[in-house]
């Protein structure tokens, strides 16, 4: 036989799953940063070769330089010195040979600023023409690797933008989809959990139906035999009060009033104790009342206080063959709470109700669990 599951155990499951669902979209957010920031960095950082300043760039920063000094003072000493370096430099930013492999203009360019470095290092004039037939192709040549490069750079920036859009809505939907099944999970264990209480209440309302008599409102045979159970070792005492001649009080004025007239001694007998009792339809007009009860003088002072009440309230009875309104016959007992004392307790109480019957009614006795009487 399959264990059934216990709801417990489905709460802390749905629960479970909004809390694995949260939680991945946390980690998917996470992996997201991680993802893209290395990316970033290594495409728009200051290092690598896409990124930064290029050589080419450089290159024909420093050749410019070089000619700029030639153009000013070419026969200056000095100043060829400072330009063979400047070429110099450019040359070995240039001389790479990812421009050899790449460019066919890298080749003749650098054969034309060898040259040039070779004249800058003799003694003999050098000429401007000269110098722009020697610096042009370089210069033009620098430039196109410049131009391919941001072409390169922007192509690659291109893709990567496409590709972070791209894994960007992903995320993005992927989020969207562990936040509704988050969300799902999360609705199913509310409603889970609401039910459930909704289950408790409703078994709490039947257990309490259960245990009340539907027409007075007081506790039923099974609530009191719950509560003295519930009081186990304390001193109690029971009343059992039954209305003197109700069939004929319900023949002469009908059952509706007779309903009306068990809630009326029912607030009655509440009034009268102070809240200090507790109430319980035995059946038909028979009610027992349990209550604290250390000794006979408080049990004899409850029965007087319920007889007196009812006597003063003066309540019209049409068909009492001895009186002009309704009276109570009672019979009491005092024990120490426990079931088993129960039955012995309300036998030797309902023998006194009886003895109260057979000698006229509209009175009380107490009895003990031996059976003995004592007159009220």
């Amino acid at each position: 036989m399959v264990e059934p599951v216990r709801p417990w155990r489905r709460h802390v499951r749905w629960l479970w799953l909004s809390l694995m669902s949260f939680t991945a979209l946390m980690l998917l957010i996470a992996y997201q940063t991680r993802w893209v920031y290395p990316e970033i960095h290594a495409y728009f950082s200051q290092s690598g070769n896409l990124t930064g300043q290029q050589l080419a760039t450089r290159a024909r920063g420093y050749l410019q330089e070089g000619l700029d000094l030639l153009l000013t003072l070419p026969s200056d000493a000095d100043t060829r010195q400072q330009a063979h370096f400047q070429i110099k430099l450019a040359y070995s930013l240039f001389d790479i040979g990812l421009y050899r492999r790449e460019y066919d203009c890298t080749g003749p360019s650098l054969a034309a600023m060898d040259n040039l470095l070779l004249r800058l290092q003799g003694d003999g004039p050098v000429q401007v023409s000269h110098l722009r037939e020697s610096l042009l192709e370089p210069m033009r040549c620098l430039t196109q690797i410049e131009m391919h490069q941001l072409d390169r750079r922007s192509a690659v920036t291109s893709e990567f933008v496409d590709k972070t859009r791209h894994h960007q809505g992903q995320v993005l939907v992927g989020s969207l989809v562990i936040f509704v099944l988050g969300l799902g999970f999360w609705f199913m264990h509310e409603l889970q959990r609401r039910r459930a209480a909704k289950s408790a209440r409703e078994s709490l309302e039947w257990m309490t139906r259960a245990l009340r008599d539907p027409l007075t409102g007081v506790g039923n045979r099974s609530a009191l035999h719950d509560d003295v159970v519930a009081s186990q070792g304390r001193a109690m005492g029971m009343l059992l009060v039954d209305i003197d001649y109700f069939k004929q009080y319900n023949d002469s004025l009908g059952h509706p009033d007779g309903d009306r007239l068990l809630r009326r001694l029912v607030q009655l007998i509440e009034d009268t104790l102070v809240h200090e009792a507790r109430l319980y339809r035995m059946g038909g007009d028979e009610f027992a009342v349990l209550f604290d009860c250390v000794d006979d003088e408080a049990l004899s002072e409850t029965c007087r206080s319920v007889v007196e009440e009812l006597r003063a309230a003066d309540i019209p009875h049409p068909s009492h063959p001895h009186s002009s309104h309704v009276t109570f016959s009672v019979g009491a007992v005092r024990f120490n709470a426990s079931h088993a004392e129960l039955d012995a307790a309300y036998t030797a109480a309902d023998a006194a109700l009886y003895q109260v019957k057979t000698e006229g009614r509209d009175d009380w006795a107490i009895a003990t669990l031996d059976t003995s009487r004592v007159a009220g």
